[in-house]
């Protein structure tokens, strides 16, 4: 009966995903130092840039039949800028989250391990898909943890946010990790040398960020530009949380916001295994 049972698991399509999955998870969880400085730096942007662009004590006092508050809330969807801007970071974790796959790929390479496990009976789709979905689990609590240090620098809360709006928080993340940490690692799958994964960091992290909704509204910026964001999937997923937590408009397109960021991880995951099948070899 055991022959039987082994039997089955080494012939699933998806042998060996939790084994993999697990190991890169402790690489991370035993070792503090490398999650706190993966949480460090957008707590820096929450607590640095967001308290300091105060942006609503920008607008001139005393203009009559307007208010402060007016304007902020038209341009931006909420009185405080410190929320807008605070929900575009925690989308925006992600990034610096899966980033780091397409370096693990590199390094399992130069250990040696890569080769082990190309040795075994386990699918080069398996493998890739143990490092997206272990950097997509990181993703999700580091965007938890910066959503309650968000909270605790003064986070107003929208009329849309009830306590359902935590998982369609965390769901959004999911999808967008995926979609990220896949083309992060299609991106390395050839790489031998750490110094491609973090140029390719480097190059695409910026124009991500500042190509997006992450701290300014996509309908206030040049023409050309509006053009870029339309189709980064980081805006449709900080829209989505954004709607989910700070917004007070209903929620609106929502739906087109998962549909969007659920499509782009499909599609990037499906063309990531497609080229580990070709790319990841001994």
């Amino acid at each position: 009966m055991n022959n039987d049972i082994e039997t089955q698991v080494s012939k699933s399509k998806l042998h060996g995903l939790w084994a993999l999955t697990n190991r890169e998870l402790k690489k991370w969880y035993q070792q503090p130092l490398v999650f706190i400085m993966g949480i460090i730096q957008p707590v820096l942007w929450l607590a640095l840039l967001g308290k300091a662009m105060n942006l609503g004590a920008m607008i001139p006092q005393g203009i009559p039949g307007v208010s402060s508050e007016q304007i902020m809330l038209a341009t931006f969807g909420t009185t405080d800028y410190f929320s807008f801007m605070a929900m575009g970071m925690v989308a925006f974790t992600t990034v610096f989250t899966t980033a780091f796959t397409g370096m693990s790929v590199v390094w399992d390479k130069r250990l040696g391990f890569m080769n082990k496990v190309l040795s075994t009976p386990v699918a080069r789709s398996v493998i890739i898909l143990s490092k997206v979905l272990s950097a997509s689990i990181r993703a999700i609590f580091q965007a938890g943890i910066v959503t309650i240090v968000a909270i605790a620098l003064g986070l107003v809360l929208g009329t849309n946010f009830t306590a359902f709006s935590i998982f369609g928080v965390f769901a959004i993340v999911f999808l967008i990790s995926v979609g990220l940490s896949s083309m992060f690692t299609a991106l390395t799958l050839r790489a031998t040398r750490m110094e491609m994964p973090q140029a390719i960091f480097q190059l695409i992290t910026l124009p991500l960020m500042f190509a997006s909704s992450a701290y300014f509204p996509i309908e206030k910026m040049p023409n050309w530009l509006q053009a870029i964001a339309s189709v980064n999937p980081i805006s449709y997923t900080i829209d989505a949380v954004r709607r989910l937590m700070i917004f007070n408009d209903g929620y609106g397109p929502l739906l087109l916001d998962f549909a969007f960021v659920g499509a782009f991880a499909v599609i990037v995951t499906a063309i990531c295994v497609v080229l580990s099948w070709r790319y990841l070899n001994k």
